[in-house]
């Protein structure tokens, strides 16, 4: 049947080209399906990512929040604490001891005025800038006052990197010092007023024989921390068996382990059953040619008055000049060990002055015994001037210039420290002025060059 029968009895035959365009329909309905599935996928993703990220935001803010309150509230305990306030320059050159911490034993006490490596060992801001300007300044200087019950001891011991120089202000002790591989143990009664000296490494130990306390007032020659070690510290340190093998006692091991380290810290000891452990005691003096190389009569040695004051001194003097026998023994000890100090007591008349000055070869530190007075400082730096009181530590870096003045009705008492073993190199503004040409201190001070007749020359008497 050709193709008009089939159109005639109302059935179409499709042509070729229309037999082909069906697969082209059908695959553009699938890819369109395909396309819609894709696109509800890709807006589901979008959705389920965009609701993450909001949640997450959320999560964040309030952790966000929360640190920042937390932060809130620290800063508000922050600020109730005292804010660290600006210190006074004086307290470069000066330390008000009796406000440091008291470091208690059985025996008795110790208080410093001292460099610290930990800052938090320092009781305040104050102590603290004192102790670095002591540390800053390189000043081989440390002090402290020991205070001994009587019949305490301190120990025992040695210090690894200092002399110790030390003034018996009250009180009797007997001190004893070991010289080296125990060839000489030298022993001796010391009373106040006197000095004592010890060489680095050096063991030695101080009792209190009398009925009231003894207090020294010691100076050591670092400005680093003090090392020091105490016998018992280093009995019990050793392992038993080597101290048995090098004391030797019957019973050998055993007896060492009847020793018992106290819970306490006994630097400064007195047992409470003192009198049932020793029965026995005896303070023996020994020879003068040994006790004054470790021993100086200061308040029993010459005086050397000034305008407005006194001093006496126990340091060292080229050939011996003004010494005695006894005398010249310190001198030359102190001369022989390294690094060692020169000490003074200082007495200023009331309203009296000791003028500005400054030293070419040493620091200076002392401690106030008693009366009142001011102080001024020049140093390359600052300028100040302060009050000084009983109890008071001073200290002037070496070159700066510095006076010290009484102002009360009693006359001002202090101890002195220099750091140097040599004789002290000072000058006097009287002195510098004096030796200055009067012409150049007409140049410098814009005054007529006759003015400076009118400045008198000082007495060659001194006490420096």
């Amino acid at each position: 049947m050709d193709n008009q029968a089939f159109e005639m009895h109302g059935e179409s035959i499709p042509s070729s080209s229309k037999t082909a365009e069906w697969p082209k329909k059908e695959e553009r309905k699938s890819s369109c399906s395909l396309m819609k599935i894709f696109l509800v996928c890709l807006l589901a993703c979008v959705i389920t990512t965009a609701i993450g990220v909001l949640v997450l935001s959320l999560i964040y803010t309030e952790s966000i929040g929360f640190i920042q309150r937390t932060v809130v509230k620290n800063d508000d305990t922050t600020s109730q604490a005292p804010a660290e306030k600006e210190v006074d320059i004086k307290f470069r050159f000066l330390n008000q001891l009796g406000k440091s911490k008291v470091h208690r034993f059985p025996g008795g006490d110790i208080q410093w005025a001292r460099f610290r490596n930990d800052v938090n060992e320092y009781e305040s801001v104050e102590e603290m800038e004192f102790g670095k300007s002591i540390n800053n300044f390189r000043s081989k200087m440390t002090f402290g006052t020991l205070r001994i019950k009587s019949n305490g001891l301190r120990v025992p011991h040695w210090h690894f990197n200092a002399n110790e120089h030390g003034y018996l202000l009250k009180g009797t002790a007997w001190v004893g010092v070991v010289d080296a591989d125990d060839s000489v143990v030298t022993t001796y009664n010391v009373t106040a007023g006197q000095v004592i000296f010890f060489p680095r490494n050096t063991l030695h130990w101080i009792k209190n024989i009398g009925k009231e306390e003894c207090l020294f007032l010691l100076f050591f020659t670092t400005h680093e921390e003090l090392k020091t070690l105490d016998v018992d510290d280093a009995f019990f340190s050793t392992p038993e068996d080597i101290a048995a093998r090098a004391l030797k006692p019957q019973g050998g091991v055993n007896f060492i382990r009847t020793f018992k380290k106290q819970t306490e810290d006994q630097a400064i000891n007195l047992p409470p059953n003192l009198q049932e452990l020793v029965q026995n005691a005896s303070y023996v003096q020994s020879p003068d040619n040994l006790v004054w190389r470790y021993f100086y009569d200061l308040k029993g040695s010459a005086e050397y008055p000034f305008p407005g004051g006194i001093f006496q001194w126990a340091r060292y003097r080229i050939n011996g000049t003004g010494l005695n026998e006894t005398e010249k023994i310190f001198s030359e000890s102190l001369n022989k060990h390294e690094n060692t100090l020169t000490l003074a007591t200082l007495r200023i008349f009331s309203n009296g002055l000791g003028q500005p000055h400054f030293h070419f070869n040493a620091n200076e530190m002392g401690y106030v015994i008693s009366g009142c007075g001011k102080v001024g400082v020049i140093a390359s730096d600052v300028t100040t001037n302060f009050n000084i009181d009983i109890g008071d530590v001073i200290f002037f870096p070496v070159g700066s210039q510095h006076y010290i003045k009484s102002v009360c009705d009693e006359d001002l008492f202090l101890i002195l420290a220099y750091s140097t073993g040599n004789q002290l190199e000072t000058l006097r503004m009287n002195d510098y002025f004096h030796a200055t040409a009067d012409h150049i201190l007409a140049q410098i001070f814009f005054k007529e060059q006759n003015e400076f007749k009118k400045i008198p020359k000082a007495s060659k008497k001194s006490g420096k």
